[in-house]
């Protein structure tokens, strides 16, 4: 769903190794050469489940041995909850043999910003292996977000494993967020992905050749009942007869928007759950959500009549919809939403993508993918008959109204990575680009690319002319005057 920027590190802190390696745990047996262990990585519940899934569908060969690696990269790993500690993670451990701590493995150093040096290299791979008693094991790496760290860290500490990625969100049908090395990208043999958006191909990873493959939506669905089933306690909330269920994601903390913006979206959201007649609704915020928003919804459901639960359990929206089977779920770009409707068939819908659109920087902001796709695909919560009339598109209809956006889109993002999309984007652009679809794009980013819809290279030097821009200042100027 999210974008989140890598967490800063103090400058004592920024060296490729610490100054003492951390403790390791008990020597352990090294396997015997030949043997075969495959890493997964996992920094959410979400993403856990997924590999689950993945696992169940047989999508991986036999192993010797199955490491699952948690890591944590948020910017407070010390105050944010573990996924080990979340409800339902004892399930989900049952398919691996051991469960490690990337964290704690490099600590001090912080996993979302760190990297190591190149001469630094057979060291911490021989530390890693030593640690995690790994010896001479043929290796296998099965990572998310391979474009940054943890992952691309991981990819060059075990330079001769096997590389697959795993996507768990929105995230997928876009571009590779960064240029990857080519030592990196060419070792990739596959990008595994639930079939969120059925008909569309996903973008991440297409520049080196990369097949999608699919995880079976039934076995994810069997995953996500097991979690389901081991929550024990959702408050009030399980009192409520088929709510509305509002998904906060805290875009603050992106600085995408204020969090008096924030605020007042969650409040729009509880108005339109309202406007469509539910009286009972459930408010999901973020984990990271400041207790005021809270309250500020509270007195705002107070006003509407509405019956609010704010549910205080840190739990996937996933296990909500299983357990509650809500009426309809609202949220801004949220990788459940989609979940909700392709995954269990529940009514959905987004607000503020517009002004999310206009805000998201730069332009290649990788949460631009996941906001186009609620603000085309889905109803507008405050436009009561258009949530009313939606239903899921055909495979057919998704691919018509977001293949040729979703290329356009992305190729404006990384048009270095994705030279070879030009022509079919110009061509898409020379058709489509109208009143409806102009939100996409910003004109000066079509004009740097020459790209149809941006400015005219005969005139594209007034943009830049101080002439031109003293007139357009000094008419700007008497406009204010005579208003």
């Amino acid at each position: 769903m999210n974008d989140p920027s890598p967490a800063s590190v103090p400058p004592s802190l920024s060296s490729s190794l610490p100054a003492a390696l951390p403790p390791s745990d008990p020597p352990e047996v090294r396997y015997a050469p030949g043997r075969h262990t495959q890493i997964f990585v996992a920094s959410t519940l979400y993403g856990t489940a997924t590999l689950a899934a993945a696992l169940d569908a047989g999508l991986f060969p036999a192993a010797d041995r199955r490491i699952l690696l948690l890591t944590n990269n948020a910017a407070n790993p010390e105050a944010t909850p573990a996924v080990d500690a979340m409800a339902g993670f004892a399930r989900l451990r049952s398919r691996f043999d051991d469960v490690r701590d990337w964290n704690h493995a490099i600590r001090p150093l912080h996993p979302a910003a760190w990297e190591p040096r190149v001469e630094d290299v057979p060291l911490w791979e021989r530390h890693l292996r030593l640690l995690w008693g790994l010896g001479a094991d043929r290796l296998t790496l099965v990572v998310e977000s391979i474009q940054v760290s943890p992952s691309r860290a991981l990819a060059q500490l075990f330079p001769d494993a096997s590389l697959h990625v795993y996507a768990d969100g929105l995230m997928s049908y876009g571009p590779t967020r960064n240029k990857l090395p080519s030592l990196i990208g060419s070792r990739v043999e596959r990008l595994l992905h639930p079939d969120l958006l059925p008909g569309v191909r996903p973008m991440l990873l297409t520049e080196f050749g990369v097949p999608p493959e699919v995880v079976p939506a039934e076995e994810l669905k069997k995953v996500l009942a097991e979690l389901a089933a081991d929550v024990t306690d959702l408050g009030d909330a399980e009192e409520e007869s088929s709510p509305a269920l509002l998904l906060g994601q805290y875009l603050s903390a992106l600085n995408i928007l204020t969090v008096e913006e924030e605020e007042q979206l969650h409040v729009r959201m509880l108005r339109g759950a309202a406007g469509l007649g539910h009286r009972t609704v459930v408010f999901k915020p973020h984990p990271m959500a400041p207790p005021r928003v809270s309250r500020l919804l509270e007195d705002e459901a107070g006003v509407l009549g509405v019956r609010l639960t704010v549910l205080d359990t840190p739990v996937l929206a996933e296990v909500l919809y299983e357990r509650l089977r809500p009426a309809l779920v609202a949220g801004a770009f949220s990788t459940a939403l989609m979940t909700a409707s392709t995954l269990y068939g529940l009514p959905v819908a987004s607000i503020g993508t517009e002004t999310l659109l206009e805000r998201l920087t730069p332009y290649e902001n990788s949460n631009r993918i996941p906001v186009t796709i609620a603000d085309a695909l889905l109803p507008s919560l405050e436009d009561p008959e258009a949530v009313r009339g939606w239903r899921a598109p055909t495979e057919e209809e998704a691919r018509a109204r977001l293949g040729g956006l979703l290329t356009a889109v992305g190729f404006t993002m990384q048009p270095r990575i994705h030279a070879r999309l030009r022509p079919d984007v110009e061509r898409w652009l020379a058709a489509e680009l109208d009143a409806r679809t102009w939100r996409y794009f910003k004109r000066r980013r079509l004009t740097v690319e020459g790209l149809p819809g941006g400015v005219p290279k005969r005139l594209a030097f007034v943009p830049r002319s101080p002439a031109v821009r003293r007139v357009a200042r000094r008419a700007r100027a008497v406009r204010r005057r005579l208003r």
